[in-house]
């Protein structure tokens, strides 16, 4: 099938924020007697919502784990990530240029497991805001990624907001991704996929159709004749 739409992945794949999440978890996890390995987070963490994130480092050390101290700990996460953030420009090179490019050809949304504060704010800040038709963010389903809630709710709003005939399929949609959480979510929403290897290794994301070292080496068109010879 001929894509129709295409959805972004924000943290890792636009944005080079991941070593930024890393370091905010760590920060309110601290004085719990918590601290997160490097190697650990994006081995394992990496791709999550900070929800899950913080559930489940809190059983593994055997600490209360209750939604109040979740909350409490998401708040606090949450205000140092968008203090760092707001003072720089966190996109990958390139990354803006080929949202655009995008754009002018197809329509666009994001699923991130980030909030949707957060997400805003990158995305005003980089002037490519108004280029996303639709946002679906941490707040908006109930189980992050690896579940395929959050691209489920974008095709589905895509469609809605588009008045598509015939309706938009899953199938006609290209995610782009950076994590192995990402891909799986996509897959099981049955869409094809396009990985960038910029925060993990190219082997960890080897479920993808495509992947790619940036955005800024990949070529769209390339990817799109090689997808209308598949069908």
């Amino acid at each position: 099938m001929a894509v129709r739409a295409i959805i972004f992945d924000l943290d890792g794949t636009l944005a080079d924020t991941e070593q930024l999440h890393f370091e905010a978890f760590n920060a309110v996890l601290r004085p719990h007697g918590i601290e997160i390995a490097c190697n650990d987070y994006f081995s394992r963490l990496i791709g999550y919502n900070d929800h899950d994130c913080f559930a489940l480092l809190l059983r593994e050390q055997r600490k209360p784990a209750s939604d109040a101290l979740i909350g409490e700990l998401i708040a606090q996460k949450t205000a140092v990530y968008q203090a760092t953030v707001a003072e720089r420009q966190v996109l990958f090179p390139g990354a803006a240029e080929f949202v655009r490019r995008c754009a002018h050809r197809f329509p666009l949304a994001l699923v991130t497991g980030t909030l949707r504060a957060e997400a805003e704010l990158i995305l005003r800040r980089a002037e490519i805001r108004g280029l996303f038709m639709d946002i679906v963010t941490a707040e908006d389903v109930e189980h992050g990624k690896p579940e395929p809630d959050g691209y489920n709710a974008a095709i589905g709003r895509l469609g809605y907001i588009l008045r598509l005939r015939p309706p938009l399929l899953a199938a006609e949609c290209l995610a782009i991704e950076d994590t192995a959480a990402g891909i799986e979510a996509a897959r099981r929403a049955g869409m094809r996929v396009l990985a960038v290897a910029q925060t993990v290794s190219a082997s960890a994301l080897a479920a993808a159709d495509f992947v790619r070292p940036s955005l800024a080496e990949t070529n769209l068109d390339e990817l799109l004749r090689v997808l209308a010879a598949r069908d």
